[in-house]
């Protein structure tokens, strides 16, 4: 086994780390611009491209190849083509597309807390609710904007929770946003009904996207708090995916109970997660998420799986597992009770 190799001191990724806020400009302007709907239809030079989205050739330039720089194009003879990721989830005439996430990963409510972060570090909180507060219209931005990224992995979500199952059964889909996993599992059991709950705004989005599916008379709609509607059970299944990340260990403890109670016996719950391993900073992903709990509300985390099956257990479930998602960097963790 040869000997690790020594670390050599540089500054590139002092620089690169302070102007990293170029990069998601950079990234949100092309798509604005539909740079990437003109690279795929064939428009490589910079004068052409400019030409399609109604910019300026300078501009264009710069921006290509500064694209080109940081992996997202590719640059053969002075003309500009996909790279396989820009190909497969930047141009919009790809099934996989999803740059409609930028609405949302670059608003506001994600970008300004960072301004404030030494401030949020002593703290250890933020100074408001932020991302949880009561009826946040910015969670109908996400209903719109983050469906194309989670569609992946609701069918891996959907055969998880329905293992064992078949038959009519009652499904809850807590804090639903776009509606995309209940949906998901109302498309793999013809009769299931599913519950979608979530703000009167936002459910907006996952009836259109259960009408869209064919299962809008099998999709109905509980407006309000998750904390404070009567759940209406019992349910054979009930999803809390992208949820218990926002809150600490008690809220998240006090919900699992919740979600418990309205279980039918042999029931099952299912959390979506970003989980990462027991040392907290890998995978990069999954462990990179705390960073963005801790910006965006007042005392969520992303939980490792020991910290998440103590939860479902202090909340009275009788099997917690976990389930790697393949299509994504998220995991389902599953409660069962007798």
């Amino acid at each position: 086994m040869s000997a690790p190799q020594p670390q050599t001191a540089s500054p590139e990724l002092v620089f690169d780390t302070l102007l990293s806020f170029q990069r998601s400009a950079a990234l949100r302007a092309a798509i604005e611009l539909d740079v990437f709907r003109a690279i795929g239809e064939g428009l490589g030079d910079a004068a052409s491209i400019a030409r399609r989205c109604g910019a300026s050739e300078r501009g264009i330039r710069i921006l290509c190849d500064y694209l080109t720089v940081i992996g997202f194009l590719n640059k053969q003879d002075g003309r500009y083509l996909h790279s396989p990721t820009s190909a497969a989830f930047l141009d919009p005439n790809s099934p996989m597309c999803i740059a409609s996430i930028s609405k949302f990963l670059t608003n506001a409510m994600m970008h300004d807390p960072c301004q404030e972060l030494s401030e949020i570090v002593r703290r250890g909180t933020l100074p408001d609710e932020g991302s949880v507060e009561r009826d946040n219209p910015d969670w109908v931005e996400f209903a719109h904007s983050m469906a194309p990224m989670m569609a992946p992995m609701a069918a891996p979500l959907g055969a998880i929770v329905l293992e064992g199952l078949s038959g009519p059964i009652r499904v809850l889909d807590v804090a639903a946003g776009h509606g995309v996993f209940g949906i998901e599992v109302g498309k793999q059991n013809p009769q299931a009904r599913i519950t979608g709950q979530d703000w009167a705004a936002v459910l907006e989005v996952a009836k259109a996207n259960a009408r869209k599916a064919g299962i809008a008379d099998r999709y109905d709609t509980l407006p309000g708090s998750a904390f404070e509607v009567d759940f209406q059970g019992p349910y054979d299944i009930i999803l809390l995916t992208n949820f218990l990340h926002h809150f600490d260990e008690p809220t998240c403890v006090a919900m699992l109970r919740k979600v418990r109670a309205a279980l039918k016996p042999g029931g099952r719950a299912a959390a979506l997660e970003f989980v990462p391993n027991e040392d907290r900073i890998s995978p990069p992903m999954a462990a990179g998420f705390s960073m963005t709990m801790l910006t965006t509300t007042p005392a969520g985390d992303a939980y490792t799986f020991r910290q998440l099956e103590a939860m479902f257990r202090e909340a009275g479930f009788d099997r917690v597992t976990q389930h790697k998602v393949p299509t994504g960097p998220h995991t389902v963790v599953t409660g069962h009770i007798s």
